[in-house]
């Protein structure tokens, strides 16, 4: 597997570059965002790990180009900043994961495997998962409502797959973390609120039925009809 590292700190570099040939991936350095662009443009890469404080194109915008252009390959954001906000803001310019500085390299080539088995899980053919009158095309990644198109980001539509393929099931906030972020975030955040907030103004706001549950004390359901 051949990853792209877009980071100009050598040593954080060296690290990445020393942990992650270990563990048997090919690896390409892009030092500012300018770089990254030509690199991605010239070559096909399986995973892109990216810092946000990048000369040239910040990590957020340059995350944002590459995802217009290339929405296929996997995002995870490098950041010394750790609040809510800051991984709401990386995930909603297109990232896939967001992993706080300083990590384990461990921990960061599970977030890539995972990644990596997630993508390939999602090259599958014309599957249409439906709940009422919502319909998600998988291969497409475009969803409607009562056949109005709804624009989701990256993070967005993979919640509502998750939700859609888990219908009329109760999930609890921690199996949302564990299968939308593949790995734990900080339990304490309140991500998975703020996205299941994002979601319902999407796909309930304006229709007459309600399909984004809370269900209180155990988390979120995608139910056809009203509790």
């Amino acid at each position: 597997m051949k990853l792209l590292i877009v980071e100009d700190e050598p040593n954080v570099v060296s690290v990445l570059k020393r942990g992650l040939s270990s563990e048997g991936f090919e690896l390409s350095v892009a030092p500012d965002g300018f770089i990254a662009l030509e690199m991605v443009s010239a070559h096909s890469f399986a995973l892109i790990i990216l810092d946000i404080m990048l000369p040239g194109i910040n990590g957020l915008d340059l995350c944002k180009q590459i995802k217009k252009n290339h929405p296929q390959i996997p995002i995870i954001m490098l950041t010394a900043l750790s609040s809510t906000e800051n991984i709401v803001t990386g995930l909603d310019n297109g990232a896939d994961d967001y992993l706080v500085k300083p990590f384990k390299i461990a921990e960061l080539s599970a977030r890539i495997r995972m990644l990596l088995r997630r993508h390939a899980g999602l090259q599958q053919a014309d599957e249409i998962i439906t709940v009422g009158d919502l319909q998600i095309n998988i291969s497409g990644k475009t969803v409607t409502r009562a056949d109005q198109e709804i624009t989701l980001t990256a993070t967005e539509y993979r919640l509502l797959q998750f939700f859609a393929r888990n219908k009329n099931k109760t999930l609890s906030r921690i199996d949302i973390l564990e299968n939308v972020w593949d790995i734990d975030f900080n339990m304490g955040t309140n991500v998975v609120d703020v996205y299941v907030n994002y979601l319902r103004k999407k796909i309930d706001k304006g229709f007459s039925t309600t399909l984004l549950h809370t269900v209180v004390g155990l988390g979120y359901l995608l139910k056809e009809k009203s509790l």
